[in-house]
């Protein structure tokens, strides 16, 4: 008899992908002869290990099998779901950003969703108590600000802490074919930015959370039992306790073309690859395009010069109340082909519109949002960049490349790390 039945083996059973050409020189992703598969579509993989078992799935609208949502493809195949987990924008995902969503039963399946964004952000004991199993299937962007990784921290801690198997669904990184930014300064940690990585990190969901396990990122109680399931991982007759599900066909090379939105305000695969540098909008008082048919593409304020696009945020779905709401904006529109976006960004977060805004501004002294309390790590914008520096750098009117050589031994120094957790042939 196994001493150890409740703390169960961490293993890694990672199954096998098709790996892609790979080239140094180039900085944005090729399309390959087989499109990437996200994990969820190899029931055969992971279904025996759900059978017969109750599950608690943390899960939004991007957590599909083929056209089908995983909570009905696994209910039709006979998988007992007793709980739904949703991160920010609700399981359904209609909610705006930062919004707080209830806990309610969902009216298509009548299984109990409990909200995991705002005051309450892991499961606790007691929602944990009709679960066996803890699966985890929700698409990400690969930026650090993006909170899902943050929500996939807090679910890591949940599980390991009350001794709850894991399983993770891998999904393709549709900015995974780069590293760049400013890496976090741990003094600015927030939902927003909770572990010292850059804004751009180049990782799959389940390569992060190797990452911050490997690492020792979680919580005290969590780091222990991780520890724990790598000393007994030997140990026979023992089920899994942390367990990843990779994509077939996905190097970090790979195109990958969202099948849904990932969240309200990214529409398209023109917002998604601008955002990593067009979120940081948010921490200033221009719009960032909530509100417009193409938010993180198009961003401005009423003050810059008339000569620029024109554009007006109204109320929409999942931006009831967008900053400048029904004021007519001036600045940018750089929404278009997915290809063409990529060869302007090239491999890097673009900053050339930030840089050029704040240089057109007439009121520098208002064009960041004010901290809390006047405390620097309290300040939207700086809790975006993971740092003060780039604020004033922006405000000291460096060069973008200036900015971008500050953020290269910082950079260096994260992608040794990262390497370590790959699971997927790199871009580089």
């Amino acid at each position: 008899m196994n001493p150890l039945p409740v703390l169960l083996l961490l293993v890694f059973q990672l199954f096998t992908i098709i790996p892609g050409s790979l080239s140094a020189q180039r900085s944005h992703p090729t399309l390959n002869s087989e499109a990437p598969l996200p994990a969820a579509n190899r029931i055969q993989v992971y279904l025996p290990l759900l059978k017969g078992k109750r599950v608690g799935l943390f899960a939004n609208p991007t957590s599909l099998v083929g056209n089908k949502h995983l909570v009905d493809t696994l209910l039709a195949l006979g998988v007992h779901i007793t709980r739904v987990f949703g991160p920010e924008h609700g399981f359904r995902g209609k909610a705006d950003a930062g919004a707080t969503v209830d806990n309610y039963l969902d009216a298509a399946t009548g299984i109990p969703v409990i909200s995991l964004f705002g005051k309450k952000r892991k499961p606790d004991a007691e929602d944990l108590k009709e679960v066996d199993v803890l699966l985890f299937d929700i698409q990400d962007v690969g930026t650090r600000f993006y909170t899902y990784i943050s929500s996939l921290q807090e679910f890591m801690e949940a599980a390991f802490e009350n001794s709850k198997p894991l399983m993770i669904l891998d999904r393709p990184n549709p900015n995974g074919f780069y590293v760049d930014g400013p890496v976090l300064d741990t003094a600015f940690r927030s939902f927003v930015g909770m572990q010292p990585i850059p804004i751009v990190y180049g990782m799959t969901m389940a390569e992060y959370a190797f990452m911050i396990a490997g690492e020792h990122w979680l919580s005290p109680k969590a780091n222990e039992k991780y520890a724990y399931y790598q000393r007994a991982r030997n140990s026979p007759d023992t089920a899994f306790h942390f367990q990843v599900i990779k994509c077939a066909n996905y190097t970090h090379k790979s195109f990958y073309q969202l099948p849904v939105k990932p969240s309200p305000n990214l529409p398209d695969m023109a917002s998604v690859y601008w955002y990593p540098g067009t979120c940081l909008f948010e921490g200033t008082i221009l719009s960032e395009g909530r509100g417009t048919e193409h938010p993180f593409a198009e961003f401005g304020h009423p003050s810059l010069p008339d000569s620029l696009f024109a554009f007006t945020p109204v109320s929409r779905e999942g931006a009831n109340q967008p900053k400048l709401m029904n004021q007519v904006c001036h600045g940018w529109n750089l929404s278009g082909k997915p290809d063409e976006v990529l060869k302007k960004i090239n491999g890097h977060i673009p900053i050339s519109y930030l840089l050029e805004a704040y240089r057109l501004f007439p009121d520098k002294s208002g064009f960041f949002l004010p901290a809390k309390n006047q405390d620097p790590r309290l300040n939207a914008f700086n809790r975006l960049a993971g740092n003060s520096h780039l604020m004033e750098q922006i405000q000291s009117g460096l060069s973008e490349d200036a900015i971008r050589k500050s953020w290269e031994k910082d950079i260096q120094a994260f992608k040794k790390i990262r390497k370590k957790y790959l699971l997927y042939p790199d871009f580089e």
